[in-house]
């Protein structure tokens, strides 16, 4: 196969979670052009019609599902709609995800936990489901982060510890999955990339970690995708169990 061609998702199935905004129109509209179709998972429902439009016009088919991670029922629901529609599902890419900066000792259990529930708990119901019914050569995508890895001077310990609990969810599904299932399964930690959590990121702190990327500059989302679309294909057909740092340097630093 030529080299180029490995990277091509084409008659594969790819769900994206978080669909709506952000990395998840991304991921969607990259997958679509890799020459899948694609199932916009997303809470906000009425907002996925805009990234469906990009998936169609990228030539790919679309399906919008109504779907909050955070509850296992809703999370095989939307594995269930992917198979009526599509017979299979290939590829899960796990981008749904809240955050929050709270100073630890204000932080309410409330607040803590809703955290947890969709960025860590919602990645395990969404992967638990759409394993059931991949097979051997699908591979699985949990978007994690560099604050999974490292410190940016805000008080995030919820969001740290969900996505330092999603590396780890990464390397035990994929050492369980790997050889018994054929599953990869594998995880991405972003950098700083523009969304709607950097949006609301405090007038000037961006500017205050700019020291910390190496490359000078914010990540442009397709970079992010185009990781997301080698891990899918077959040209990321040898990698498991691994946390790419996309991230221009942050961690490094």
């Amino acid at each position: 196969m030529p080299v180029l061609d490995m990277f091509r998702l084409d008659g594969k199935v790819v769900i994206v979670t978080g669909a709506s905004s952000g990395l998840g129109v991304a991921f969607a509209q990259a997958s679509a052009e890799a020459g899948a179709s694609v199932v916009l998972a997303a809470r906000r429902v009425e907002k996925l019609g805009d990234t469906a439009q990009l998936v169609e016009a990228a030539g790919g088919r679309a399906l919008s599902v109504a779907t909050d991670v955070a509850d296992p029922e809703q999370a095989q629901a939307m594995v269930d709609a992917a198979m009526s529609e599509f017979g299979r599902v290939d590829v899960l890419i796990n981008n749904a995800g809240i955050g929050t900066a709270v100073p630890a000792t204000r932080e309410t259990p409330e607040q803590f936990r809703s955290v947890i529930d969709v960025n860590l708990n919602g990645s395990y119901w969404a992967a638990q489901a759409a394993a059931r019914v991949m097979e051997p050569g699908s591979s699985i995508i949990n978007i994690s982060s560099v604050l999974g890895l490292t410190t940016a001077g805000l008080p995030q310990a919820a969001y740290a510890a969900s996505k330092a609990g999603i590396i780890g969810l990464t390397r035990d599904l994929a050492q369980q999955w790997g050889s018994r299932k054929g599953i990869r399964v594998n995880a991405i930690a972003p950098g700083f990339f523009e969304s709607e959590m950097t949006d609301q990121y405090d007038h000037g702190y961006l500017d205050a970690q700019a020291a910390r990327r190496l490359l000078g500059r914010m990540g442009d989302p397709a970079e992010l995708a185009a990781t997301a679309v080698w891990l899918a294909s077959a040209a990321g057909g040898y990698v498991t169990g691994q946390t790419i740092a996309v991230d221009g340097g942050v961690t490094v630093t």
